[in-house]
């Protein structure tokens, strides 16, 4: 994950830890590192005045943040019934597996290896546990497998990785692309002007109260990203390292390795749209 660069617009966050919206509490992780800012999110969403929740990225193997997700939804008279996972990285799906043990649990993801249970999770289905309503959203970029979902009653959209609380995303080259996460934060645009989506839960970072505010930085952002890249590429930068001391010159070097495979996914994004010559072609 990388800082923001200073792009007019910048979304300022809220609520860290706690009640979110009627329907989203979050239990945050002790992870808290450069790379997972705060810590992880672990969101527990269920109906108001349903017995029954589901739990969204369990978080790392850590067996007192999991005994602490249960322990919150049971103090809150809520059985966890479900889980599911916004993408495979170990800081938001390590846990998944002994959480499920301990609750009973079936997982639900994108990605088959990381499922409990033989149901998966597709664009366009709905979860639904007792009046809940999540809409999966497809957001590969991030990561191939990465998930955002869409609670259409709280007009809020659990992004995990997709759109940070505070700064930005990694695109985990190779697996993350470049386009597909442009694509993806378009596709996020369309819920906050079709479907008047404006909270953003975000896998870490403070929720975010202007979700269309959020996406349209992100997209500048990356823009703006891009435009550097393919300068400091013209300017004789020809490495993904040399082109992450150039253009990341500002950030906190502990980032760097995040920021090269970002860098990498832009430098394969350029040369695939003919904006960049392969090394030595030119």
């Amino acid at each position: 994950m990388t800082h923001a660069a200073a792009l007019p617009g910048q979304p300022r966050g809220g609520v860290l830890s706690g009640p979110a919206t009627a329907r989203a509490v979050n239990v945050l992780a002790p992870n808290a590192s450069a790379m997972t800012l705060d810590g992880t999110n672990t969101w527990i969403v269920s109906e108001p005045g349903s017995d029954v929740a589901v739990v969204i990225d369990p978080g790392p193997l850590d067996e007192g943040h999991l005994q602490n997700v249960m322990d919150t939804a049971e103090q809150a008279g809520k059985r966890v019934a479900l889980t599911l996972l916004t993408h495979g990285h170990a800081d938001h799906a390590e846990g998944a597996g002994r959480f499920a043990e301990l609750t009973r649990t079936k997982v639900r993801a994108l990605d088959p290896a990381l499922r409990l249970g033989d149901e998966g999770l597709a664009a366009g289905d709905v979860v639904a546990l007792d009046g809940l309503e999540l809409r999966v959203v497809t957001t590969p970029g991030h990561t191939s497998d990465s998930l955002c979902f869409h609670v259409p009653a709280d007009r809020a959209v659990l992004t995990g990785d997709t759109i940070l609380g505070r700064g930005t995303t990694m695109v985990a080259h190779p697996d993350g692309r470049l386009g597909d996460y442009l694509d993806s934060l378009r596709r996020l645009r369309s819920l906050t002007v079709d479907d008047g989506v404006h909270t953003v839960l975000p896998g870490h970072g403070p929720v975010l109260e202007d979700a269309q505010g959020a996406v349209e930085f992100y997209l500048a952002h990356r823009a703006h990203r891009l435009a550097q890249v393919e300068t400091a590429v013209e300017n004789g930068h020809r490495t993904a390292a040399e082109v992450v001391a150039h253009v990341y010159a500002d950030v906190d070097r502990s980032l760097w390795p995040a920021a090269e495979l970002s860098v990498r996914a832009q430098l394969e994004y350029l040369r695939e749209h003919g904006l960049i010559q392969e090394p030595g072609l030119g």
